[in-house]
């Protein structure tokens, strides 16, 4: 057979990844949404997944290598999102946390783990081996966890966070150093000249990294961020990480120290938190494999086998990493009560662990010594400390009831997100006129766009800018979206307009005020969830008519003192109810007030009584009352029999041909008062 021919699969042929790959990503998905429905951190309904799945169980899914490659790609993809998110500025702001309680830990913990594999009999090298293993929280499952209990300002989350870092950091050193560890083979020796001669190479590596970050990369991203293409950028990030990763893999260099520099590169531009968005959907896809994978490592045969053993070593841990985050916590003078909520918070064992376990295995090394059965052991011990974490943070937050005051920025705090802002969403001299004129009277203001031209002139204007695809919710949340008073969405597009609106309505109950250029369609942007929307087209030619009245000697007529104004740029919503008695409620849509007051009534010069605005096409008409009743002219002239009332306090819709009032619905537009309305308007 031809070489080409063997890339062709024949019609009704199965591939043979295919099965397997659709069996993981879907048991994935049905528990990560049964772990979300029972508020379980979706990580460990991943790792039950893989349980269930895995070859020792029902064997669906067998560690072949497209699994294995997958999972690879998870760990790079999610050390890569880690260095995005550090910065060496972030860096710097705790370094004395990092530094002082996030070292002692990981030697007080590498140190437990060394101890007891000793005590066991075990060697040296496996004690060392199983202390770094021992040493690795969980970031993924406790960042998780403080952002859902909002708990990342408290003391012990700051604190939580510093260590972390100092764990991620290790991890760097950690992969270098454990296949040095492995037992000697021909006749090489793999002690401290081999281990000086792979740190320098680190040292240079990391040199070389660290000038291109600061000189090179931000300039390349910001011309790669003018095209303002969210396909191209994702390209060009996904290159800079498997590049750098490959680079420094020729250089003999853990690929994971590859990904974390290349994320710590694109940190240093100010496109890192579009690259972080853009690269996020990709890490959860990725890493959810990776999770699952690890699960399928977990033999509930052996676990059964030896359960008090398996029991036994969990509770050991459990109290090894307890205390050792305890007592290094204590050291940077943090509290006895929140050190030891502290060591709950952080007393699992994580994810990079498993890297790690790869690794060791693969050069020889079993943990506590006790050759196949320590692997398995360390499997188990890892997934169950890492299923009960969220009830060991519960019983942390319940021992330490402090929580940080709201203006204290100590040592770990990570920057604040603004609340009660204004945030605008695109750019251009209407945006920039109405971000000014806000910070003007007071108002906390944050843009959002993604065009980098645009950024730098809202930044140069003074004005706080995040910068990134506002459809992406991680570039919301950076924005402080979720606790705004108001969103503005100036995008020119249409298009992009409704799908701004929709990703804003997705984080947020504020406000969306939305104005797009071009042909606006009132019902889909009120369907994504916008609640007040500026035509320019049509609020021009208002202009122009008034302009063109005025020269002719016919002033339009303001409405009256004590008269009732019309916001044209609220939508008006209308949901006809069933069973009203009325046969014409499908013609209710969302539609805007086409002006302040009557339409007829302004355009001649007359006053009215009430006002009612057609839910077919946005025409504001006087009621029978009126001496003209424009409303009721209206529906007759152009069909359009429903109308609602206009008039503050009012909330009740009428229509004309089945002479039927209905009250309103929920969620109807203009809010007002429960409806009072018993009689058919005037």
């Amino acid at each position: 057979m031809a070489p080409e021919a063997e890339l062709v699969i024949a019609a009704g042929e199965v591939p043979g990844y295919l099965a397997p790959t659709a069996a993981l990503v879907g048991a994935a998905a049905v528990i990560g949404y049964l772990s979300a429905r029972a508020r379980v951190v979706p990580i460990v309904g991943f790792l039950v997944a893989g349980v269930l799945i895995g070859p020792a169980q029902l064997g669906i899914v067998e560690n072949g290598e497209a699994v294995e490659a997958a999972a690879d790609i998870g760990v790079i993809l999610l050390l890569f999102t880690i260095g995005i998110e550090f910065s060496l500025e972030r860096l710097a702001r705790v370094w004395t946390w990092i530094a002082v309680a996030g070292g002692l830990q990981l030697v007080l913990a590498t140190g437990a783990g060394l101890g007891l594999t000793l005590a066991l009999g075990g060697g040296w090298r496996d004690g060392l081996f199983t202390g770094f293993l021992l040493a690795l929280s969980s970031t993924a499952i406790v960042l998780k966890l403080l952002g859902e209990r909002r708990e990342s300002s408290a003391v012990r989350g700051r604190l939580a966070l510093a260590v972390l870092i100092a764990q991620d950091l290790g991890v760097v050193a950690m992969v270098l150093v454990v296949p040095l560890l492995g037992p000697v083979t021909d006749g090489e020796s793999a002690g401290g000249a081999s281990l000086l001669r792979a740190l320098l190479t680190a040292v240079a590596v990391i040199a070389v990294v660290l000038v291109v970050a600061r000189r090179v990369m931000p300039a390349v991203l910001d011309v790669v961020a003018r095209t303002c293409s969210p396909e191209v950028f994702l390209l060009a990030i996904v290159a800079v990480c498997f590049g750098t990763a490959y680079l420094t893999a020729l250089a003999g260099v853990s690929v994971s120290l590859g990904a974390f520099l290349a994320g710590l590169v694109v940190s240093e531009s100010r496109a890192s938190s579009q690259a972080f968005a853009e690269v996020l959907p990709l890490q959860i896809v990725f890493s959810a494999v990776f999770f699952v994978s690890v699960g399928m490592l977990l033999d509930l045969g052996f676990v059964l086998a030896h359960l008090p053993l398996v029991l036994g070593t969990a509770a050991v841990v459990l109290l090894a990493k307890t205390v050792t985050t305890a007592v290094a916590a204590t050291a940077v003078r943090i509290p006895v009560r929140t050190a030891a909520a502290t060591g709950l918070l952080l007393a699992q064992v994580g994810e990079f662990s498993f890297v790690l376990l790869t690794v060791g295995t693969a050069a020889g090394l079993a943990p506590l010594g006790l050759a196949e059965d320590g692997a398995q052991l360390a499997v188990a011990t890892t997934v169950l400390l890492m299923l009960v974490t969220p009830q060991l943070a519960a019983a942390g937050a319940r021992i330490d009831r402090a929580r940080a005051a709201s203006g204290d920025v100590g040592p770990g705090s990570g920057g604040s997100v603004p609340t009660g802002h204004v945030a605008i969403i695109g750019w251009g001299p209407t945006a920039l006129e109405v971000a000014a004129s806000l910070r003007g009277r007071g108002v906390d203001v944050v843009m959002t766009t993604l065009n980098p031209d645009g950024a730098a002139q809202a930044e140069r204007a003074g004005h706080r800018v995040v910068r990134g695809d506002p459809t992406k919710g991680e570039i919301l949340r950076a924005a402080g979206v979720p606790e705004v008073r108001l969103v503005v969405v100036a995008e020119d597009d249409p298009e992009q307009a409704v799908r701004v609106v929709a990703a804003v309505r997705a984080v947020t109950d504020a406000p969306i005020l939305a104005r797009p250029l071009g042909a606006v369609d009132v019902a889909e942007l009120a369907a994504a969830g916008a609640d007040h929307i500026l035509d320019r087209d049509r609020l021009s030619g208002q202009v122009l008519l008034h302009s063109v009245l005025g020269e002719l000697g016919h002033p339009v007529a303001l409405p009256s003192r004590g008269r009732a104004v019309v916001d044209t740029a609220r939508v008006v919503r209308y949901a006809w109810p069933e069973g009203s008695g009325c046969g014409h409620g499908a013609m209710s849509r969302p539609v805007l007030p086409l002006a302040p007051g009557c339409v007829g009534c302004l355009q001649e010069g007359t006053e009215w009584v009430h006002l009612r605005t057609c839910l077919s096409c946005g025409y504001v008409g006087c009621c029978d009352s009126s001496p003209r009743r424009h409303a009721r002219a209206h529906a007759g002239e152009e069909d359009h029999p429903l109308v609602a009332s206009a008039e503050p306090g009012e909330s009740w819709a009428y229509c004309f041909p089945d002479d039927v009032t209905v009250p309103a619905p929920a969620g109807a537009a203009p809010e007002a008062e429960p409806s009072r309305a018993t009689s058919p308007p005037q």
